[in-house]
C-alpha cells in the first residue's frame, strides 16, 4: 500500500500539539478537536486511510462529528491498526506497548499498538477523577486474577498505575489470597479511609461466597465478565448478589476494552458516563453508517481521542442506548459477534 507523507518534522508537530490538546478537552470544544483528530488520521493511519477509501468517503466532505466513519473494531484482530507519526512509529518499527485481549477458546485475539504508553496512563488518571476524585487519596486494590495471569492487559496497566500512585500502604493486587484482602477491607472500612475495589465479575462473586462483609464506605467497581470461570448472569441479578453480600447501596462498573483508552464509568443502575476524552454515538443496527436516535437501541459507536496512535474512532459490537445528556446503557452484544473475554454481561 502506498503511503502519502509530509515531512516528518510537520507531522510530529501536528501530534505534539493534539497531544496537549486533548488532556483540556471539555464539553465545548470536543467536537472541534475530534474533527482535528479525525483529518490527522484520515491521512496518517494507512488503515482508516484505505477503509475511508473503500466506502468512499472523502475527509474533506466530513464536517460534523456524525459524518466521520467508524472503523469496525473487528480489524484489531486482523489488522495493524497505527497512526504513523514519523520515524519513530513506522509500520515496520517496534512498538513501545501492545496491549492485547485475553480472547477465548477459537477466537483471535484483539492487539492495541501504543507507542505512549504514558500518555494512557495519564488519561486514565485523569478520567477516574473526573468522577471519584484524586487517586493518591485512595487505597485501590486490584481483584483482577484473570487478567494478572496473562500479559499485555491494559486494565491491569491502568489498575496497576492507581496502586503506584495511592499514598496507601496497603494497595495493591490480591490473586487469589481473599483473607488478605477481606482483612484490608475491614481496616478500611474502620478508618473510613477512601477505597476502591475494582474486580472481574467471577473473582468478585468468589470473594462474596466466602466474605459476607460491611463496605458500605468501599467503592465496589466491576469490569464485567465471567470470562468462563461461571455461568452468565445479568448485571441487575450480579449488583444484587454483590450489594447484599457486602451491605452497599450501589456497585460501580467500569467500560473498557482493549481497543480503547478511554473509559466510561457508571456509579450505578447500568449508567455510564464517558469520560472526558470519550465520546459514544449509537448506529442503527441494520445501517452501519446510520446514526440512532437517542434513546434508542443501537450499536455503539466510540470517539477516543486518546486513541492518537491508533484509531479514535471505533465500532464497536456492543448494542446499546444513548441518552440526550452523553450517558449510556450496555445492553448485548450483536448476535454474530464473538464472545469476547473481557464483555460486558448481556442484560
Amino acid at each position: 500500500m502506498a503511503l502519502n507523507f509530509v515531512p516528518l518534522q510537520a507531522m510530529t508537530k501536528k501530534k505534539d500539539i493534539l497531544q496537549q490538546q486533548i488532556p483540556q478537552v471539555n464539553q465545548g470544544n470536543f467536537d472541534q478537536l475530534a474533527l482535528q483528530v479525525f483529518q490527522y488520521q484520515a491521512i496518517h493511519n494507512p488503515l482508516y486511510k484505505a477503509y475511508l477509501a473503500l466506502i468512499q468517503v472523502r475527509p474533506a466532505t466530513v464536517s460534523t462529528i456524525y459524518d466521520i466513519p467508524f472503523l469496525p473494531i473487528s480489524f484489531f484482530k486482523t489488522q495493524e491498526v497505527r497512526t504513523i507519526h514519523g520515524e519513530q512509529f513506522t509500520v515496520q518499527g517496534k512498538e513501545v506497548t501492545t496491549f492485547s485481549s485475553s480472547g477465548t477458546t477459537g477466537t483471535t485475539a484483539s492487539r492495541h499498538f501504543v507507542q505512549d504508553v504514558n500518555f494512557y496512563k495519564q488519561n486514565t488518571v485523569m478520567g477516574f477523577e473526573a468522577f471519584y476524585g484524586a487517586v493518591a487519596d485512595y487505597c485501590v486494590l486490584g481483584l483482577l486474577p484473570s487478567y494478572l495471569e496473562r500479559s499485555g492487559s491494559s486494565l491491569i496497566a491502568m489498575v496497576d498505575h492507581f496502586i503506584q500512585l495511592s499514598k496507601h500502604p496497603k494497595s495493591g493486587f490480591f490473586l487469589y489470597d481473599h483473607a488478605a484482602l477481606a482483612d484490608v477491607l475491614r481496616q478500611c472500612q474502620k478508618t473510613q479511609q477512601p477505597t476502591l475495589l475494582i474486580g472481574v465479575s467471577f473473582a468478585l462473586l468468589d470473594f462474596a461466597e466466602q466474605y459476607s462483609l460491611d463496605l458500605s464506605r468501599i467503592t465496589i467497581m466491576e469490569t464485567g465478565g465471567m470470562k468462563g470461570r461461571r455461568k452468565e448472569i445479568t448485571r441487575q441479578v450480579l449488583h444484587t448478589i454483590l450489594q447484599d453480600a457486602f451491605q452497599v447501596d450501589v456497585i460501580h462498573s467500569e467500560y473498557g476494552m482493549t481497543e480503547l483508552l478511554s473509559q466510561g464509568y457508571s456509579k450505578g443502575k447500568g449508567i455510564f458516563y464517558p469520560t472526558p476524552t470519550m465520546k459514544v454515538l449509537a448506529r442503527e443496527i441494520t445501517d452501519p453508517f446510520a446514526v440512532q436516535k437517542n434513546n434508542k437501541t443501537g450499536v455503539l459507536n466510540i470517539i477516543d481521542l486518546a486513541n492518537l496512535d491508533s484509531c479514535a474512532f471505533i465500532a464497536t459490537d456492543d448494542l446499546g442506548k444513548v441518552a440526550v445528556d452523553g450517558s449510556f446503557e450496555i445492553l448485548g452484544r450483536l448476535d454474530s459477534s464473538d464472545v469476547r473475554g473481557c464483555n460486558l454481561m448481556v442484560l
